[in-house]
């Protein structure tokens, strides 16, 4: 059933957007009653997965299989030296009940595939792409364009972050703009070339405002537009591209079922 009113302490918990002349009591309702699922508990998961908690998302799915590692600390900082060694899952869902205990967390304590990634995708309003790997984002792009769900993509490399918001039927889809995986041993992993923890921070929290911005329906998307930012030089440039109507994925041919890619870590 829609949340139709708030409480006195969700008032208060939501003052600041309540206020805000684009958001208001309508957009604070929308936000309660959305559903955000979010792809990987690390460092783009992390701050998303705080920030939406934080924001009033009524329910929140976080997804990883991986555990806490001393080496995910730099930059996942929804996890701590104590969560070491348990899932990212259960670390993640901790940390943002202690932030506002009036949401809804659901965990999936695995690796999505081909197998069970659609049925998981459908049930959500919107998707943030924190995956660590190539294989698993175009898999996202994929049941996403399938199951209709909108979704922000991101990716990080040393001081570059990258994303686009992708509205299915509507928007330029993520292969439409990149096809396929690059070949195996063409780019190096982050855990080869080395990422700055600041620059999952910033990208991770650009998504959960795209995300916000999608539910409440406001201001302007990034669909059709490849953001890429340069942390070093501190250089914010967009790329402009058109929905292809020959994508292999969301083209008038594009697929009717899902397949795994070659998984290869990226370790974001």
């Amino acid at each position: 059933m829609a949340k139709m009113d708030f409480t006195d302490s969700e008032i208060q918990r939501y003052a600041r957007h309540i206020i805000l002349k684009d958001i208001g009591i309508e957009g604070q309702l929308k936000l309660l009653n959305s559903k955000v699922l979010i792809i990987g508990a690390g460092g783009l998961g992390s701050p998303a997965a705080l920030y939406l908690a934080a924001a009033g998302v009524g329910t929140i799915g976080i997804a990883d299989g991986d555990e806490v590692d001393l080496s995910n600390l730099q930059r996942q900082i929804i996890h701590t030296t104590n969560d070491i060694g348990i899932a990212k899952t259960k670390s993640a869902k901790q940390k943002m009940e202690a932030l506002n205990p009036d949401i809804n967390i659901i965990t999936y304590d695995e690796f999505l595939d081909a197998a069970n990634i659609l049925d998981i995708v459908k049930e959500y309003d919107f998707v943030i792409d924190g995956a660590d790997n190539f294989a698993t984002k175009f898999l996202i792009n994929d049941a996403c364009v399938l199951a209709n769900v909108a979704f922000s993509h991101g990716g990080i490399l040393r001081f570059v972050a990258q994303t686009m918001t992708i509205v299915p039927h509507e928007s330029a889809c993520y292969a439409c703009v990149f096809d396929s995986p690059p070949p195996p041993n063409s780019v190096p992993t982050c855990s080869q070339a080395g990422v700055l923890g600041t620059v999952a921070g910033v990208l991770g929290s650009l998504q959960a405002t795209e995300a916000v911005k999608y539910i409440t329906c406001t201001g302007e998307l990034l669909t059709d537009k490849l953001l890429i930012a340069d942390m070093n030089s501190m250089n914010f440039n967009k790329v402009k591209f058109q929905k292809n109507l020959q994508c292999r994925v969301c083209g008038e041919n594009g697929i009717k079922h899902l397949s795994d890619y070659e998984q290869r870590r990226c370790e974001v």
